[in-house]
């Protein structure tokens, strides 16, 4: 199916509004706003956890554990390189470049990564589907 390049432009604009909300709610530390842009049967693959989690649920409860294990928390999250691929009226990749800051028991940490998001319409509603975490590349 060939979508039209208004259309195209239309869910670039409607996408990079879902994910600018997803990384304010993750960068403020909102923690339950952060997990509503997710649809509830989303998966997610991190370089930093060894299982691919099957769900939102399931990363909630990792987020949880965390939180009361770790005393994780996100100080800052900064999206740059956003990059939209419009894949039809209702579904699209985001990809962008992440700078956060975590702070785990106690200890601040900086981290710089690669993400892509898989965002569907659901609903009328932009939810993410799919989230793949990697490390950004060494830059010599």
């Amino acid at each position: 199916m060939t979508t039209s390049p208004e259309t195209t432009r239309a869910v670039e604009h409607e996408v990079l509004a879902a994910a600018d909300a997803l990384v304010r709610a993750f960068a403020s530390g909102d923690s339950a706003a952060y997990f509503a842009c997710f649809a509830p049967e989303a998966t997610f693959v991190f370089h930093t956890t060894p299982q691919r989690l099957g769900s939102r649920a399931a990363y909630e409860a990792l987020w949880e554990q965390w939180v009361t294990e770790d005393g994780f928390r996100v100080v800052s999250c900064t999206s740059t390189n956003p990059v939209v691929q419009v894949l039809g009226q209702d579904a699209a990749v985001f990809a962008h470049d992440v700078a956060t800051v975590v702070e785990v028991g106690g200890e601040r940490e900086e981290l710089s990564e690669r993400e892509s998001i898989v965002f569907a319409r659901r609903d009328d509603v932009w939810m993410a589907v799919h989230e793949h975490l990697s490390p950004a590349p060494l830059v010599q």
